[in-house]
């Protein structure tokens, strides 16, 4: 048998639930490599729960298994790095609710992933405030921000936010059912350290105009059809404000990103 093909059907065989053909190994390597078929996919399931580790515990160990198991099967690992392997388990569930218990696991899915994305995320010069600080009065209508590349903004139909604090701090045995509630999630990194938060509508359309790479005099006219001509300009500097505490922002120039962070 030639090399290509032994590793062929070395890698059919490993990547499907049928029997390895009689003429790959010997009797006793194929029972061998029932082993070995076996540990692969347990490797897998034990970095699909690594990258999902919180929504792993939610679940429960059966559960997780099963939608594991499923998600190898229509997608083996295509990646050297068992870091990114999960990358589509959101759609995944998305497509198949049956082998999801609740339909906040998927909210807690993507949010688990885009934290894991934020931290490995390339880093820019952060925004100080002593910057904006020297910016003309009037050069702010046309000033132009931009958000950290970590900065991930998620439209979210379930209040996950309270079972990851509680699992966060333990409380795993006291866990409430899920509320739903249309928000968005604010995911970002601050230093090593993934971060996010909550929005109010006004704070979520305010980050929706900045990724759309709008200047502050469009973001203020935006915030004026909520809050009113007259409250636009002190709202845009105070959410601007909260994003410039957060460590959201990057430095007005354009200097080259660092390295990533993994």
């Amino acid at each position: 048998m030639q090399l290509h093909s032994l590793q062929s059907q070395f890698q059919e065989a490993l990547l499907t639930d049928q029997p390895a053909e009689p003429t790959l190994l010997s009797t006793h390597g194929v029972a061998q490599f029932g082993v070995y078929r076996t540990a692969y996919r347990a490797r897998l399931r034990a970095a699909l729960r690594d990258n999902f580790e919180t929504l792993a515990r939610v679940m429960g160990d059966d559960a997780f298994d099963a939608l594991a198991h499923a998600y190898i099967a229509h997608h083996p690992s295509q990646h050297y790095s068992l870091r990114w392997f999960g990358h589509r388990l959101c759609d995944f569930m998305a497509a198949h609710a049956a082998l999801v218990d609740h339909p906040a696991m998927l909210d807690l899915a993507r949010m688990e992933w885009a934290l894991r994305q934020a931290f490995d995320a390339a880093a820019a010069v952060p925004l100080h405030a002593e910057a904006l600080a020297a910016v003309p009065a009037v050069d702010w209508a046309a000033l132009q921000l931009r958000l950290q590349p970590s900065v991930q903004l998620l439209a979210m139909q379930w209040a996950v936010g309270p079972i990851w604090h509680a699992l966060q701090s333990g409380q795993q045995d006291d866990l409430a059912p899920p509320e739903a509630l249309a928000h968005h999630l604010l995911v970002w990194r601050l230093g090593m350290n993934t971060q996010w938060k909550s929005l109010s509508p006004t704070e979520a359309g305010f980050v929706q105009g900045l990724l759309a790479q709008h200047r502050f005099g469009q973001l203020c006219e935006s915030l004026a059809q909520g809050v009113g001509e007259e409250h636009a300009a002190a709202t845009a500097v105070a959410l601007l404000g909260d994003l410039l505490q957060a460590g959201a922002l990057c430095a007005l120039s354009d200097p080259p990103l660092a390295t990533s962070t993994s």
